[in-house]
C-alpha cells in the first residue's frame, strides 16, 4: 500500500513494516488526545477514534494507551461508517514520558515517536537552571534530541550571563534564543526544521510555545495570553496536539507543565561532567560524600563544579532510586543511605544508648 498523506506525518518504514503484519486494518498517528477519546489522522484524512475494549483491558497503565505522537492500527481510514476504533499502537521510537501527579506510581506519556525535543524557558522569572536539568535528563532519556529554546530575551538584561548559566548544564546540547516581540532568532528555530521530522515542545505555563508554533505557521492557529504580573505562565494550550508545519516538519504542541516528577532519565548524558569527574575517584563506587580522594568534590573546591549542580544531580539520583518503591522500600532505602543497613543502624544505635547511660552514670 502507498502511504502518500501519511509519509507527510512522518510515516516511516520502520512503521510501515509493522503495519504489514496487520490484515484488514488501517495505519493512523495519533494527532490530539482528549481524555478517552482521540484525533488519528489516516491516509484519507483526519477522523475520531476511540480503543478497543480489548486494548484497554489489557492496559496496565497509563503508559499502554495511545498519546499524542503514536502509530496505530484502526478498524476504518474515514468516518463514513461512524468513529473508528484503535486497535494496536505500534511499537515506539522514541517516548517522552513522567511519572503523573499525585501519589499514585503511574506514569504520563507527553509525546510519542519524537525526533527532537524543543525545550523551552523564558528569560525572566521562569529561568531555572535546576528545572532545566531535569528536563534534559529526561529528554536524553527519551531517545530524542533535546533543544534548548530561551524565550523572551527582551525580558533580559543580562544575555550573556544567563547563556553562560546555560552553557554549565547544557553539555552537549545546542541552544537557541529568541524573542517574539523584537522579532529575534526566528530563523535559528526554522534551521532545525526538517520534512518528516516530528519535533515536540516543552516547557512550564507562559514560556512561549504557542507562540512559537503561530510564528513557524504564519498563523494565529493556537491561542496566546500575556504574561501574568508576576511572570507567572498562563495555560493557553489545554491539551496535546499534532500539526504540519509549512516547512513539512510535524510538531506536537504540549500544555505547560508545572511538575515533571521522573520515572527514569539519563544522568550520565545530562551530567556528563559529573560522570567524567567521577572517573577520577580514588574509589570505583565513590559515594562523593565523604569518600578521600574524591575527585567530584576536588572539583567543587576548585570551582570547576558549581555546587548547586552537584547537590540536584544527587537529588535525581534520589528520586530515581526511589521510583516504584512501596512506603517500606522506601525507608530502607533511606535507612540504607543514611547508616549502610539496618544492622549498622542497630549497632549505631547501641552504641548511642551506651554512650549516653555510661554518661549518666559518671554523673
Amino acid at each position: 500500500m502507498e502511504y502518500h498523506h501519511l509519509k507527510e506525518y512522518g510515516l516511516t518504514d520502520y512503521f510501515i513494516r509493522q503495519a504489514d503484519c496487520y490484515d484488514g486494518l488501517y495505519l493512523a498517528r495519533v494527532s490530539e488526545q482528549h481524555r478517552e477519546m482521540y484525533q488519528v489522522i489516516s491516509e484519507q484524512g483526519e477522523l475520531q477514534a476511540s480503543v478497543s475494549g480489548k486494548l484497554a483491558y489489557q492496559a496496565s497503565g497509563c503508559e499502554d494507551f495511545p498519546a499524542v505522537g503514536d502509530w496505530v492500527m484502526i478498524d476504518r481510514d474515514d468516518d463514513r461508517s461512524g468513529r473508528a476504533v484503535i486497535h494496536h499502537i505500534l511499537k515506539r521510537q522514541s517516548v517522552f514520558v513522567r511519572k503523573a501527579a499525585g501519589t499514585a506510581n503511574t506514569l504520563q506519556i507527553i509525546a510519542a515517536n519524537i525526533d527532537q525535543v524543543f525545550l523551552c524557558m523564558s528569560l525572566n522569572a521562569d529561568f531555572n537552571l535546576r528545572r532545566l536539568e531535569r528536563y534534559l535528563a529526561i529528554a536524553w532519556d527519551s531517545g530524542s534530541t533535546p533543544v534548548v529554546v530561551l524565550t523572551k530575551t527582551d525580558l533580559c538584561a543580562d544575555l550573556s550571563q544567563k547563556l553562560a548559566e546555560i552553557a554549565t548544564v547544557c553539555v552537549g546540547c545546542d541552544v537557541i534564543t529568541c524573542s517574539s516581540l523584537e522579532d529575534y532568532g526566528y530563523e535559528q528555530v526554522v534551521s532545525y526544521l526538517t520534512k518528516g521530522k516530528t519535533i515536540a515542545l516543552l516547557g512550564s505555563s507562559g514560556v512561549g510555545k504557542s507562540t512559537l508554533i503561530n510564528r513557524l505557521m504564519n498563523s494565529e492557529i493556537l491561542a496566546t495570553h500575556e504574561t501574568r504580573k508576576d511572570d507567572k505562565g498562563r495555560h493557553t494550550t489545554t491539551h496535546r496536539q499534532l500539526m504540519l508545519l509549512p516547512q513539512g516538519t510535524i510538531v506536537i504542541d504540549t500544555p505547560g507543565m508545572r511538575e515533571l516528577h521522573l520515572s527514569s532519565a539519563d544522568l550520565s548524558r545530562s551530567f556528563d561532567d559529573i560522570a567524567d569527574l567521577a572517573t577520577g575517584c580514588k574509589f570505583p563506587d565513590c559515594s562523593h560524600t565523604a569518600e578521600p580522594g574524591c575527585a567530584v568534590r576536588e572539583a567543587i573546591a576548585a570551582g570547576e563544579l558549581p555546587q548547586e549542580r552537584f547537590e540536584n544531580y544527587l537529588k535525581l539520583q534520589k528520586e530515581l532510586d526511589y521510583e516504584g518503591l512501596n512506603f517500606r522500600q522506601r525507608e530502607q532505602e533511606k535507612i540504607k543511605r543514611m547508616f549502610g543497613s539496618k544492622g549498622e543502624m542497630k549497632q549505631l544505635m547501641q552504641h548511642v544508648k551506651n554512650k549516653r547511660h555510661y554518661t549518666n552514670n559518671r554523673q
